[in-house]
């Protein structure tokens, strides 16, 4: 399949998951996960209409920001963040949605150019105790959103997560339902949060009936990685 026919069948997927849920298509975004694509891939892809992207690793991002600067796309830091990275990623990105320690969090407020407008953020929650994922626990949430939310640089977007490695779909959805549970508490407390990042190429689909409100996908939309 070439790119354009991957986006319709993903386009496709998304919407006929969404309306078996009786949700509307439309409250789901689509991130792109561009990490070890080209520029002129990225480039095809907005050219059909996508315009959020995410990467993962900062000095191949920021070569690819400043390839495509004049598309004015809109670009999501989704890896784990370095404290030396921070004034880096807070003056180049949109989103960032791999926040786990307040520190980072004010770094980034403060790094943050103020002609940018603020940067939009979510938290990153563990829901497996598999090693190496970043993220705090659903007990550290919380307190740490009452702290994210009062940084001036910075506006509480939301949650996001990386599932367990698993092949068992009860178990999956199970944590995918406690993240909305989450998700909606986290919503009761601050105005800001509309956005439930959660679902990959693998398991979107479970992901939007649990009530993803973004997607996260690499691999099939834009085929197998070399």
């Amino acid at each position: 399949m070439d790119l354009e026919t991957r986006k319709e069948w993903l386009d496709q997927r998304v919407n006929t998951t969404a309306r078996r849920v009786n949700r509307e298509p439309a409250e789901i975004s689509l991130l792109a996960v561009s990490k070890k694509q080209t520029a002129e891939t990225i480039r095809s892809l907005a050219a059909l209409g996508q315009q959020s992207f995410g990467e993962n690793y900062l000095q191949e991002a920021l070569e690819k920001i400043n390839q495509l600067a004049e598309l004015a796309l809109e670009w999501h830091f989704i890896g784990q963040i370095q404290r030396n990275k921070t004034a880096a990623i807070a003056e180049n990105f949109d989103w960032i949605q791999s926040i786990d320690r307040l520190v980072i969090a004010e770094r980034m407020s403060a790094q943050r150019p103020s002609i940018m407008g603020k940067l939009n953020v979510c938290i990153q929650v563990r829901m497996s105790g598999e090693h190496g994922k970043g993220g705090i626990t659903a007990d550290e949430l919380l307190p740490l959103a009452s702290a994210v939310s009062s940084l001036p640089g910075l506006v509480l977007r939301g949650l996001m997560t990386i599932p367990e490695n698993t092949s068992d779909t009860e178990k999956q959805r199970a944590s995918f339902r406690r993240m909305h549970d989450l998700f909606d508490s986290l919503r009761s407390q601050h105005a800001s949060v509309d956005t439930l990042s959660m679902g990959m190429s693998g398991d979107f689909e479970l992901a939007i009936e649990e009530g993803s409100t973004m997607i996260r996908v690499g691999t099939a939309l834009f085929g197998p990685r070399n």
